[in-house]
């Protein structure tokens, strides 16, 4: 075939990615200083997305061939979310004060209303464009990624099934803008205090914070042994088949009994096993295997995500980039309506900008980028945006959903 790709073997393509992953996170770990100053201004996931996309623009893979996002998504998703849910730590988040999780849950609100403002801004300016592209399927993808992150954006598109070119506009939307933020919150890092001064912040509980996230982290951590490793995996990839098995169950029952709520994707098997795979992760958080976060849960379920991370990446065509300036101008209008509503709640209950910085990161760039913020206030903050982010994760499933069917509701009722 004249548009074969170079390589169409899975198993080849996935070496490669898994690869190419592993190189991205051992140059971002290396002490040579140009690699350290490349990744100061280049997030990873940034890469992990954009190099298998250029393998497929090269035709040296074809994503849409593939079968490995399929594989990724059904499997390794679900297990992410239930080791990411796992290690939720309740207690701690609430010895953090509840501005951090009131700021978390403003800039949660801020998305899903952001979602819906842009789609009636474009119901008003482009209103073609959200008719002929269905568009509020594509954005629910991105209301995933900003609410919790890469598994929940890929849940989303599983669900309402956007159309892959709509789907790589969308991965280019999210990827610019909330990189161009994350830029903005780190510049800022480096002197809060103007802004904590124009929000006439209560800054004095940041020191006890930091005292007893570095306690906590002490005293989780250990060196896993085997029986831990095999343990993790056991509850991500068991929970995985136990979602799947009921899932199978629940889907058909409803699509049999109840047809209408076909229109809500309640029908779906997939978002019945990603729902069951984070509701039984956020219940086991609650036992004594959240302990199972000091030997790695979340490290593993990392390795799962950046794995799925790329998978999406191949799928992306970045010819496809500059053919949707309309689609940056709507993101631009929602990523807006986050910042405003998140500025606001922090003047109203004077939170310190360190809080607005990582409960929007721990939305829009999750355990990925929300830690790197976090870390860049101090680095014993790290696991503040690691617990905010986490608790992304598990609100992402449902925050998203919402999100998606406010904007179909919005976008049927103006068009």
């Amino acid at each position: 075939m004249e548009n074969a790709p170079l390589i169409s073997n899975d198993a080849v393509v996935l070496g490669l990615l898994v690869a190419t992953v592993a190189a991205v996170f051992a140059t971002a770990a290396s002490e040579n200083p140009g690699w350290k100053k490349f990744y100061r201004v280049v997030p990873t996931v940034l890469l992990c997305y954009f190099i298998p996309s250029i393998y497929n623009t090269l035709n040296i893979i074809n994503g849409e061939e593939s079968q490995l996002y399929y594989v990724a998504s059904r499997y390794l998703l679900p297990a992410s979310l239930v080791l990411f849910t796992l290690s939720i730590d309740i207690r701690e988040i609430i010895k953090l004060g509840w501005k951090a999780p009131v700021m978390f849950i403003a800039g949660t609100i801020g998305i899903i209303v952001g979602g819906v403002v842009a789609i009636m801004a474009g119901a008003v300016f482009m209103p073609d464009v959200l008719r002929e592209n269905d568009l509020w399927r594509g954005m629910s993808t991105i209301a995933g990624s900003w609410i919790g992150g890469g598994a929940n954006q890929t849940a989303m598109y599983v669900v309402f099934e956007p159309p892959p070119e709509l789907f790589t506009k969308m991965i280019a939307v999210d990827i610019i803008l909330a990189n161009l933020w994350m830029g903005f919150l780190l510049y800022w890092s480096k002197d809060p205090e103007r802004i904590d001064k124009k929000l006439k912040a209560d800054t004095s509980n940041i020191s006890e914070i930091q005292q007893n996230i570095e306690n906590y982290r002490t005293r989780i951590m250990r060196i896993p042994s085997f029986a831990d490793l095999m343990t993790i995996l056991g509850f991500g990839i068991g929970i995985t088949g136990l979602a799947h098995l009921l899932a199978g169950g629940i889907a058909p029952w409803i699509e049999e009994n109840y047809p209408v709520l076909a229109e809500y994707s309640l029908t779906s098997v997939f978002f019945w096993v990603v729902v069951i795979a984070t509701s039984i992760g956020v219940a086991l958080s609650f036992t004594r295997y959240r302990q199972l976060e000091g030997a790695g849960a979340s490290r593993i379920a990392s390795a799962f995500l950046y794995i799925l991370v790329a998978t999406i990446g191949m799928q992306m065509n970045l010819m496809d980039v500059r053919e949707a300036p309309e689609f940056f101008l709507l993101g631009l209008i929602w990523i807006s309506v986050h910042i405003i509503i998140l500025l606001l709640v922090a003047w109203l209950i004077r939170s310190p900008f360190f809080f607005v910085a990582v409960g929007s990161q721990a939305n829009i760039g999750g355990a990925a980028s929300a830690p790197i913020v976090a870390a860049s206030f101090n680095p014993s903050l790290a696991p503040v945006g690691v617990l905010l982010a986490v608790l992304g994760y598990a609100l992402g499933t449902y925050g998203a959903y919402i999100c998606a069917q406010l904007m179909r509701m919005v976008s049927e009722g103006l068009l």
